[in-house]
């Protein structure tokens, strides 16, 4: 058996001790101190990547990258998303990663007298699948980011415009915000046919809580009291700032012919 045979034959054998090896180095190296299970779960994806690198290797085959490696990548670039991590905290490993990989394979290279060429291949393969593995963490980092933000943006559109029943036929609807097209959408597709279903003759719709109002945004909050009338609806607005006020008669919309009150309080007091 020629010495580089021995060479993928020993990775293969001895995954387990070298993965050992490698975490703790990395770990060492980086000054990293993380939780058992992430130890045990970075030990459990490098026995396996080892395993499926030095038989690759031993074999003879173009060295492929396992799905452990895929997986533990998604999952690392998952873990950082979901705590509100940052990419950093996995990318700092890699490089780290690369000289501890390089060293183990150098000393290996020595041991098994491997020519220049052979322990550069070996050492070139493994840095192609750390780089398949960053590009993964990377990936699936702004995959889920993007994800989440679009999730915690529906959430958040849905607390600007909530539906509060006060008495029998009345609702108040306090906007939240700043009212800019993703939340007139929402009112519109969903608050709107939601008070449809309701026996509800007046709406309050209380302003009090909204930051700032643009010409686009009045003309849409017009038709929500529009369609809203059309329906047979009361509208009432209330808690309109000076500002506010300001802002819709520059915009040249007639939002204020519906009946307005200083306070959501007075407005009850109208239609009780």
């Amino acid at each position: 058996m020629s010495s580089f045979k021995e060479f993928s034959k020993y990775i293969s054998e001895n995954a387990e001790l070298l993965s050992a090896e490698v975490v703790d180095s990395v770990m060492q190296e980086a000054s990293l101190d993380i939780p058992d299970w992430e130890r045990e779960r970075a030990t459990a994806m490098y026995i396996e990547l080892l395993g499926f690198f030095g038989y690759s290797l031993l074999e003879g085959q173009q060295v492929e990258v396992p799905e452990a490696l895929i997986e533990w990548s998604k999952k690392n670039a998952e873990i950082q998303v979901s705590s509100g991590g940052q990419i950093s905290a996995i990318v700092i490993r890699y490089p780290v990663t690369r000289e501890v990989f390089s060293e183990i394979f150098t000393r290996l290279s020595l041991q098994f007298d491997l020519s220049v060429v052979e322990s550069m291949k070996a050492i070139k393969a493994i840095n192609a699948m750390l780089d398949v593995s960053l590009n993964e963490t990377f990936y699936a980092f702004e995959r889920l980011t993007e994800r989440h933000q679009a999730e915690t943006r529906v959430e958040l559109i849905s607390l600007s415009a909530p539906i509060v029943p006060v008495l029998e036929d009345v609702v108040v609807l306090p906007l939240i915000g700043v009212m800019d097209s993703y939340r007139i959408a929402h009112i519109m597709n969903n608050v709107i046919p939601r008070i449809a279903e309701m026996d509800t003759n007046h709406v309050i719709a209380d302003f009090s809580g909204v930051l700032t109002i643009d010409d686009h945004i009045a003309q849409s909050l017009q038709q929500i009291g529009g369609t809203l009338r059309l329906m047979g609806i009361h509208v009432i607005i209330a808690g309109l700032r000076p500002d506010l006020v300001q802002a819709i008669v520059h915009s040249g919309i007639d939002m204020l012919d519906a009946e307005t009150y200083a306070t959501v309080k007075q407005a009850l007091e109208s239609v009780k």
